[in-house]
């Protein structure tokens, strides 16, 4: 740091230096979300230039400044500057209403600088006024990216908040490096990663079940054929988990758990998403339509359709909403039957979606109770549903769950279960079982430590794998205890 430097404005940028997400994308990305059928003015407002863009899109945002991911790390320093009477100043690309929403919020800055009607402050902009205003080196400057070179090479003492070893360089190379501070950001491929949940994957094994329950074991191009479909689910599947964060990043924002989300959290910019989501359906369907019979690529498309409705809005519809999730997990099954060509059973299917509504209940209801429970508000955010709705919510909830249970009992009885099985009555040890299993659940989920999908939490609970192996094993001691 040059001499006197501690005493020169201290001029921080805003996107991805002081919070780890960019507000144009921010803005871009609610303004899709908000009014998906008027997009194509997103193009025409962009022909008028960046800065025209920028003050439409800021009109239109509600962006929440309390909410944003700020570097905290950077953030802490700046408080300790501001501490020792350092005058400080945020200087953006961003719109001024939005920049100005930040200063608010935080309480630090003397002054804010930021893009207005007709000028875009980036890079050499940026330069420009901040010399204009301070003079040649009259200022020291926070930046993140290339494009703040300009503004550091006239900056007294240049501070980088990067990984890149690169860029670092670059800014020593101009013989004013000052402090340097980690953006908080994981390595692109791990964020993507975790964007696109591979372990939800699990879900889609969903698609065997029918080839499992025609015990077709043996059936090797079956097997190929439902692991071909395994993929391809997986593939559509991670494409809506994707949509669906973009969505919900606002609300993410708000919730205990979900805001450690690639997108929520600023580890993932929004724009790779948009870029990545729509790829992998492509990908997926290019693999159906190539490998898989024509029925199947029905009812992928089926299911794709309904689950950007849920991601859209039938997930703030109350009732409605655990209903999809429900089909979309039968959907799964209909799918694995039609892969390998085995007829659909009434049973299997009622069964799937008595299990799957109970367990979409237990989510909304672990939802509602989280909420009720920090009095933070009276509606669940993105939800259609109320905290007063909880007990109701319980209830539908383990109804339905008691309800598969009676399914499979009615089962054992149907004459095609004979046909099957050596001794079907024995498959009546597999109803306490799940009875078990189900009461557990929502008892867990009563007590507030289902903090995630009943799927995921079945998948990490050595008791679900305990109940999981004893309700196959007395199926196969029915198939071959005569």
């Amino acid at each position: 740091m040059s001499p006197g430097s501690a005493q020169l404005p201290l001029v921080v940028d805003l996107d991805g230096t002081l919070i780890r997400t960019d507000l144009l994308a921010e803005t871009a990305n609610q303004f899709l979300i908000e009014h998906p059928v008027q997009s194509v003015r997103l193009l025409a407002w962009l022909a008028q230039g960046k800065s025209a863009l920028k003050t439409h899109l800021a009109a239109a945002s509600g962006v929440d400044a309390a909410t944003l991911p700020y570097n905290d790390q950077l953030l802490e320093w700046l408080r300790e500057q501001r501490a020792q009477g350092r005058p400080l100043v945020l200087a953006t690309a961003s719109h001024h209403t939005l920049a100005d929403r930040v200063a608010r919020h935080l309480g630090l800055f003397d002054d804010v600088l930021a893009t207005n009607a007709s000028t875009n402050l980036k890079a050499g902009a940026k330069r420009d006024a901040l010399v204009a205003r301070f003079g040649e080196r009259g200022f020291d400057y926070v930046g993140n990216d290339w494009a703040d070179l300009p503004v550091w090479r006239s900056a007294a003492t240049a501070h980088v908040v990067s990984r890149s070893a690169r860029l670092i360089a670059r800014v020593r190379a101009h013989g004013n490096l000052g402090q340097t501070f980690d953006d908080g950001k994981p390595p692109l491929a791990k964020a993507v990663l975790r964007a696109v949940r591979p372990h939800q994957w699990v879900k889609n094994l969903l698609v065997f079940i029918p080839l499992l329950a025609a015990h077709r074991y043996a059936d090797a191009a079956g097997v190929l054929q439902a692991l071909l479909a395994f993929v391809v689910f997986g593939l559509t599947a991670s494409s809506v988990y994707l949509l669906n964060d973009l969505v919900d990043v606002t609300d993410d924002r708000h919730h205990p758990f979900k805001r450690g989300r690639p997108f929520a959290a600023g580890h993932l910019g929004l724009a790779v998403g948009w870029l990545l989501w729509p790829v992998l359906p492509v990908l997926a369907f290019g693999l159906a339509g190539w490998t898989l019979p024509p029925r199947f690529l029905a009812v992928l498309a089926a299911y794709f359709m309904l689950t950007l409705a849920y991601s859209l809005r039938l997930k703030q519809e109350p009732v409605l909403d655990v209903l999809t999730l429900a089909a979309l997990y039968t959907l799964r099954i209909i799918a694995g039957a039609a892969a390998v060509a085995v007829p659909l059973s009434f049973w299997l299917l009622s069964f799937s979606m008595f299990l799957f509504l109970s367990l979409a209940f237990i989510k909304r209801y672990s939802e509602l109770r989280a909420a009720r429970h920090t009095r933070q508000r009276t509606t669940l955010r993105g939800r259609g549903y109320e905290t007063p709705d909880l007990e109701l919510v319980s209830s539908l909830g383990g109804s339905a769950g008691y309800l598969s249970v009676l399914v499979l009992a009615l089962y054992i009885q149907d004459s095609h279960t004979a046909s099957l099985y050596a001794t079907p009555t024995l498959i009546w040890l597999a109803c306490p079982l799940l009875l078990f299993w189900i009461s557990r659940a929502w008892l867990i989920a009563h007590r507030g430590h289902m903090q995630e999908d009943p799927i995921v939490f079945a998948l990490r609970d050595r008791t679900s794998w305990a109940v999981a192996v004893l309700f196959v094993f007395v199926f196969v001691l029915a198939k071959v205890v005569s």
